[in-house]
Order: C-alpha cells, then sequence, then structure tokens
C-alpha cells in the first residue's frame, strides 16, 4: 500500500513538474511573440531564468523523491518489526496453549486419584464393624463424613447410620440431603 502511495506521489509530482514547464514555455512562446512584435532583433532570449526555474523544480522533485525513498525504508522497518511481534505473539500463544493442555492433563490424573482415594477409604469404612466406623464419623465434620456415607452401599450406611449419635445422625442426614437441594428438579420446557 505504501508503494502506491510513493507512485502516486511520484506522478503528481511529475505532472506538477509537468504544468510548470508548459507554462514556462507558455510564458516564453508569449514573449518572444511580444517581443517580435515590438523589437524582433533587440530582445534577448529568456531562455535563462525557465532554465532556473526548470533546475528548481527539478531540485524540489530530487528532495520529494528522496524523503519519500526514506519514508519507504522506515515503512518497511515498521513492517518488519510488526512481523517479529506478531511472530513472538504466536509463539507465545502457542507456549501458552500447551502449557494449559499440560496444566489441564494434570488436574485429570490429580481428580482421578483423588477419586481413587476416596474410593479405597469408603471402601475401608464399608469393611469396618458399623459401631467402629460410626466413632471415627462421629469426630469428622458432618459434611466430611456425608461424603463417605453418601458413597456407600445403602445397607452399610444404615449400619454404620444406626450406631451414631442421634445430633450426628441428623447433621450428617440434613448435609447429604442439601447437597443436591439446589439441582432442578424437572425437565426445562422445550
Amino acid at each position: 500500500m505504501s508503494r502506491l502511495h510513493a507512485l502516486v506521489g511520484r506522478v503528481a509530482l511529475l505532472g506538477l513538474a509537468a504544468v510548470l514547464v508548459l507554462s514556462a514555455m507558455t510564458r516564453l512562446v508569449s514573449a518572444n511573440l511580444a517581443g517580435i512584435a515590438e523589437a524582433p532583433a533587440e530582445a534577448p532570449p529568456p531562455s535563462a531564468p525557465v532554465a532556473e526555474e526548470l533546475e528548481l523544480l527539478l531540485a524540489a522533485v530530487a528532495d520529494r523523491d528522496e524523503a519519500l525513498a526514506r519514508r519507504e525504508a522506515q515503512v518497511a522497518l515498521r513492517e518488519q518489526d510488526l512481523r517479529v511481534a506478531r511472530e513472538a505473539v504466536e509463539r507465545a500463544l502457542a507456549d501458552l496453549a500447551e502449557a494449559e493442555a499440560a496444566l489441564e492433563a494434570r488436574m485429570y490424573a490429580s481428580d482421578g486419584a483423588s477419586e481413587a482415594d476416596l474410593g479405597r477409604l469408603t471402601a475401608i469404612y464399608e469393611g469396618m464393624k458399623p459401631k467402629d466406623a460410626a466413632a471415627v464419623f462421629e469426630t469428622m465434620d458432618p459434611a466430611f463424613a456425608a461424603g463417605f456415607l453418601a458413597r456407600m452401599a445403602p445397607p452399610a450406611a444404615a449400619a454404620v447410620f444406626s450406631n451414631l449419635q442421634p445430633l450426628t445422625a441428623y447433621a450428617v442426614s440434613a448435609a447429604i440431603a442439601g447437597r443436591n437441594a439446589g439441582a432442578a428438579t424437572e425437565e426445562p420446557a422445550q
């Protein structure tokens, strides 16, 4: 796009130069015609001022051309900088996506390990005598104990519940019942 602007600028300058040259030539021709009509042999040719104007115009065009070349070089450097920055951002995004995938894999593995640990503990509590398991659950926070009792097979959980103190059994029951209190009970209307 910048090359197109530079080309348009050069064409405009060349067009301006052509107009000025034609203007100078028109003045020269009209001065010569006027001079011929008044004094044909005595009028000196006005070519010196026209040549100076033309030289000044060409110098201005050359200066403008140099300025455009410098600007093109600056734009090219900026484009290069943008390209390098874009590549750095793309590499950083790829690294971030890779790190996110690794973290997700670790979290999945951690969740699986936690789930396996909870399953083993639940099996241990189910294998204990109900009175011994109830003694352990009495020392736990009711919400924590509710997590294990909810995972147990109903007959094993019932045996442990029957050995809990009434207030503890109530607190654990409320924790289990409250887990899904906010869950939807009906299917959404379609």
